[in-house]
């Protein structure tokens, strides 16, 4: 058995890992100079896209083998929108640091595997499909999927984002919802990765049919609101500008000995964004399949349920004007804000069963 690994990020790496206890050695094939050979950003493992599981950091660690050290636990979760602002208190997930960082995530990852990376490959999925026995597509953008198989892509994103320093408290993130900056459902947010430095982010769906939208205004009006709101002049360090990354998710995650993972899969969740556990578990997965410790595609059902679920909650987003951002904020200040960081109920799957009849009934502008 010869397996390849196409891409050392987040997936790639949860799959070798996985293989390796088993006695598989994969072949990892880098395009890229080094692991994390990008901007330095923060992002987030976000608990309520999880349910049952409250602690992700710790599911990875007990359950699959896997350690990682989050650059700080999230206590609060301030949500803004234009007139209305939710405090949410309590185990809301871990911050996490992604790319040419000793500390990001994937060179977490890249300590704990044993088998050699490597980089500044040229291969084509067609020259491994040739040489090994399977292939898993781990490349982090959906460009060969969409070559290979049907996938349904929901949307393309453009991300705007910043590093900052200041003065933050490690343990508190901010998000903004407001159609003025970020519209169709989009958001902005802001993650301190230390008590001085923090990446702002601003993202939006460009759907076709829209007119473009005037990047630079929208990002001068959301950023003056974040300085407002933090009572800070933040001062920007670095920046980085994302066009057109595919939203979507692969009509079939496994064809013949092709494993699709990460968000190659469809691992990134519309709702707001973030892959990181999901991106993590697909790979374990993978690994679990070709050693016949289960079928892929039933090892990732739940998942799907999960993008399903946080597409729906994403398409109602899109259909509310500000006055129901204001309302949907508020409604956090209240018993939905309490159950989506306590509870052990999948809050997100039965509010997007909640949200169908709206949806239905309010087009978005997918559909326009």
């Amino acid at each position: 058995m010869k397996v390849a690994i196409m891409g050392a990020g987040l997936s790639g790496l949860s799959c070798a890992i996985e293989l390796e206890k088993h006695g598989i050695e994969p072949y990892i094939f880098e395009r890229r100079s080094r692991v994390g050979d990008r901007f330095i950003n923060a992002e987030v493992f976000a608990g309520m896209y999880s349910r049952p599981i409250l602690d992700e950091v710790r599911y990875l660690s007990e359950e699959l083998g896997i350690f990682v050290q989050p650059a700080s636990n999230i206590k609060d979760l301030i949500v803004y929108s234009p007139k209305k602002k939710a405090v949410l208190s309590g185990p809301v997930g871990f911050v996490s640091i992604r790319g040419r960082h000793r500390d990001a995530l994937e060179n977490q990852l890249a300590r704990q595997v044993h088998s050699p990376i490597h980089y500044h490959s040229e291969h084509t999925y067609e020259e491994l499909l040739r040489e090994y026995t399977h292939v898993v597509l781990a490349t982090g953008d959906a460009d060969y999927v969409k070559k290979i198989q049907n996938f349904h892509e929901d949307a393309t994103v453009t991300l705007i984002g910043v590093t900052v320093e200041g003065e933050f408290t490690r343990n508190t993130v901010f998000t903004w919802f407001d159609n003025r900056f970020a519209p169709h459902g989009g958001y902005g947010f802001l993650i301190p990765f230390s008590p001085t430095e923090a990446t702002v982010v601003l993202a939006f769906a460009e759907y076709k049919g829209l007119q473009a939208y005037d990047k630079t205004a929208l990002w001068e009006m959301f950023f003056n609101r974040v300085c407002t709101d933090l009572n800070q002049n933040l001062k920007v360090t670095d920046q980085f500008e994302v066009n057109e990354y595919v939203m979507g998710i692969a009509e079939s995650p496994r064809l013949g000995n092709t494993f699709f993972v990460g968000n190659c899969y469809g691992a990134l969740m519309p709702g707001m964004g973030f892959g990181q556990f999901a991106s993590i578990l697909t790979g374990v997965y993978a690994a679990k399949d070709i050693v016949g410790l289960g079928r892929y595609e039933t090892l990732t059902n739940e998942l799907r349920h999960s993008y399903d679920h946080s597409r729906t909650l994403r398409r109602m987003m899109e259909t509310l004007d500000n006055d129901g951002l204001d309302n949907f904020v508020q409604m956090l200040n209240g018993v939905w804000g309490r159950m989506l960081v306590h509870s052990r109920v999948n809050v997100l799957k039965w509010a997007s069963y909640a949200a169908r009849p709206w949806v239905a009934l309010h087009k978005g502008p997918e559909s326009q």
